[in-house]
């Protein structure tokens, strides 16, 4: 009787132990202090930082949505590995969390060394970009689960924060100014729209030259990471709203008490080419659902630190802060 082996199966166990020691210095190159041990245990490790009165751990997760359809049909694996951490990362900063350890999640069909490797070293790129550690993960092959060339993500940051900082809220006030940091591309958001209108609608492909470069490079820009923006500023701000799934429309309320609105002035938002080229075929109010429209994050500021905040970034007024019900609205 013929013996069936797990690789028969569609597992190779030795795929998944090459692959371990090909992102073993990727790990390495994330350690910051705090890091105890290396990859290898069953769980990683990290000491709580020293230096706060009432320590809170925060705790974010996010994947990369369809945007890893890009990634895998056009064989370009090392930056969606960015986007996943700054998924994360940009939302713990939101709750004043300074961002410590990352774990990720990888699951396939079946693992190609080469490509995991080059989503993992995306993965190290992020972590270090928002001064955190990746201290751990999970690879999984699953044939039946996914076909042979796609893999999905998932990442998990952690950080901690103060617990007097946590409610920023209750820091918002009428007369407060919004300055937007830009963002960097459609970051991780409005892919699924996005791919339909460039390639089933306009029926552009990968190679198309927009804006100087091929379209797909355009496409798969890594979502921006505004960590060490954050901590050089963190004195000066109020508040902060990732501006994510939803637009500025949907996100900006998540930091407003009931009694105020964020008042937008839309010509002051400086969108970015494929914004316009998307909005061909989409109504502008559904453009700014589904998209940033070129807004990474909006900080909330008294008028007093706008310009120490417009000197420390890259950042620019877009609106203020108004009595009124709890809503973001573009006039």
């Amino acid at each position: 009787m013929s013996q069936i082996s797990y690789k028969d199966a569609g597992v190779d166990i030795d795929a998944g132990n090459s692959f371990v020691e090909n992102i073993k210095p990727l790990v390495k190159s994330t350690k910051i202090p705090g890091v105890l041990g290396g990859i290898g245990s069953f769980a990683g490790a990290f000491e709580l930082p020293t230096g706060y009165k009432e320590p809170v751990i925060l705790a974010a997760t996010d994947g990369v949505g369809t945007k890893l359809k890009l990634a895998i049909d056009s064989g370009i694996h090392n930056t969606v590995g960015i986007d996943l951490v700054a998924m994360c990362v940009n939302d713990l900063i939101c709750n004043n969390g300074t961002p410590s350890f990352f774990l990720d999640y990888y699951a396939t069909g079946k693992l190609e060394v080469d490509v995991a490797t080059a989503v993992v070293s995306g993965i190290a790129e992020g972590c270090i970009q928002a001064e955190c550690a990746l201290i751990g993960g999970e690879t999984a092959e699953m044939p039946g689960m996914y076909s042979a060339d796609d893999y999905d993500l998932a990442g998990f940051a952690v950080g901690v924060a103060e617990k007097s900082e946590l409610d920023t809220v209750s820091n918002v006030r009428a007369g407060d100014k919004l300055i937007a940091l830009p963002s960097s591309g459609l970051h991780s958001n409005g892919f699924s729209l996005a791919r339909k209108v460039l390639f089933d609608t306009m029926n552009l492909n990968f190679d198309e030259v927009f804006e100087g470069k091929a379209l797909i490079d355009t496409l798969l820009t890594p979502t921006r990471i505004y960590v060490k923006t954050y901590k050089a500023l963190k004195p000066n701000i109020q508040a902060m709203a990732h501006i994510t799934g939803g637009g500025l429309i949907e996100n900006l309320p998540r930091v407003l008490p009931d009694n105020l609105r964020a008042v937008i002035t839309k010509s002051s938002i400086r969108t970015l080419p494929i914004f316009d080229l998307i909005s061909k075929h989409v109504a502008e109010d559904e453009m700014y659902r589904a998209f940033n429209m070129g807004v990474g994050m909006v900080l909330v500021v008294r008028p007093d630190d706008v310009n120490a905040v417009l000197a420390g970034s890259d950042g620019y007024l877009i609106g203020e802060i108004e009595a009124g019900a709890k809503e973001a609205v573009l006039v």
